[in-house]
């Protein structure tokens, strides 16, 4: 089973173990069901070579103590010492093999490598959404090396509710964009031109949109090669009758430091501040039409909220989503970490557990791991 225990950690110790606790409806179905079960996964980049900073050995430790009971750690994942661990397994254990990305072949998606990991096993299972955007052998090469291959309940729950954001979704559609650069949502905002009736911009890439309308932004993030493209969807959303809307006001600073910080209407921005979170104007604005959606989707925050100067503006936007009665959906990475950050998950009714994985799916691509089940 393939799954996502890329957790952060702080100073040797989990900091935060959602993604393991994510994945434990399908460990335990394999478990209760007496079967043999054999987990891999990979953890931050350690460039296909061994780096014990990154080894999975703690996971390890945090699965057992959540399962109550022993999960065996491997320090390899495929040769003599993974082949050795899955033959000593009885029904009903579990083993944690080590990081897929101390081999090469794992980000190359290496034919040999996906076959010595179809090696250790019957069936396959793809459980891990927040790499199915990556083409890799332990996500998608593996899946023509195995007899039986399926998606489990994670995968499963991650593609019913983005799918629902795509298709036949309720309206009015509302879709919150945020994080740096526009570059990097492009195709995303592009989607959601086609299917929200309203697009609230915030973070940095707001200021190439205002750019695009001849704002002034001072010193504040903006893409400028991009901005000919921030005119084009705006004029692409008004042709359509939709709405992308823009920040009103702005937290402002001389530097990510918080040097001479205040707040300030958007046309006030001086020639030596940049903006580094919307304001409680904008969030005003943007809270009312939240409230108004059966439909949200929030993909990104609206400043540098992990700078809780720069937080205000991202955990509005987490309350307003959270108390809204809307059909919500956070779309991983810096967003769900401020909705977990504001103690409002649980009020949201699917936050991803991929942030790249669901901003590729949102905007409308194939990801290469459930490519691969679906063709198996």
């Amino acid at each position: 089973m393939r799954v996502d225990f890329n957790v952060p950690m702080a100073e040797g110790r989990i900091a935060d173990d959602s993604r393991i606790r994510a994945a434990m409806a399908s460990i335990r179905c394999v478990v209760d069901g007496g079967g043999r079960l054999i987990l891999a996964s990979h953890m931050g980049r350690p460039r296909g070579k061994p780096d014990p900073a990154l080894s999975l050995e703690p996971a390890a430790r945090r699965l057992g103590e959540l399962m109550g009971r022993e999960v065996r750690f491997v320090p390899d994942c495929v040769g003599p010492a993974a082949a050795d661990a899955v033959r000593g397994m009885a029904d009903g254990d579990v083993v944690l093999v080590e990081n897929l990305r101390f081999h090469a072949g794992e980000e190359a998606n290496a034919p040999d490598f996906a076959r010595a990991l179809a090696g250790l096993c019957d069936v396959y299972v793809n459980d891990a959404f927040g790499t199915a955007h990556r083409a890799h052998a332990s996500t998608a090469g593996i899946a023509a090396h195995v007899d039986v291959a399926a998606a489990g309940f994670l995968m499963q729950k991650e593609l019913q509710a983005l799918t629902r954001a795509l298709a036949g979704a309720q309206t009015p559609y509302v879709a919150i964009v945020g994080g740096a650069k526009i570059s990097g949502k492009i195709e995303l905002i592009e989607n959601f031109l086609n299917i929200a009736d309203d697009i609230l911009i915030g973070g940095a890439m707001a200021y190439t949109f205002l750019r695009a309308r001849d704002v002034g932004t001072g010193r504040s993030l903006v893409e400028g090669d991009r901005v000919p493209l921030a005119r084009q969807l705006l004029e692409t959303a008004a042709a359509r009758g939709r709405r992308i809307r823009l920040p009103v006001d702005h937290v402002v600073a001389r530097g990510f430091d918080g040097e001479a910080c205040r707040t300030a209407s958007i046309e006030e921005t001086g020639a030596d501040e940049m903006g580094l979170d919307i304001g409680p104007r904008t969030v005003e604005r943007y809270a009312g039409v939240i409230g108004s959606a059966a439909t949200l989707v929030w993909n990104g925050p609206m400043g540098v909220f992990e700078n809780p100067r720069f937080a205000a503006g991202t955990l509005g936007i987490a309350r307003a989503v959270a108390s809204s009665s809307a059909f919500s959906i956070v779309g991983g990475g810096d967003s769900a970490a401020a909705v977990h950050q504001s103690g409002l998950s649980g009020r949201i009714d699917h936050v991803s557990t991929g942030g790249g994985a669901a901003l590729e799916f949102l905007a409308g691509k194939t990801l290469p791991g459930v490519e691969a089940l679906t063709e198996k």
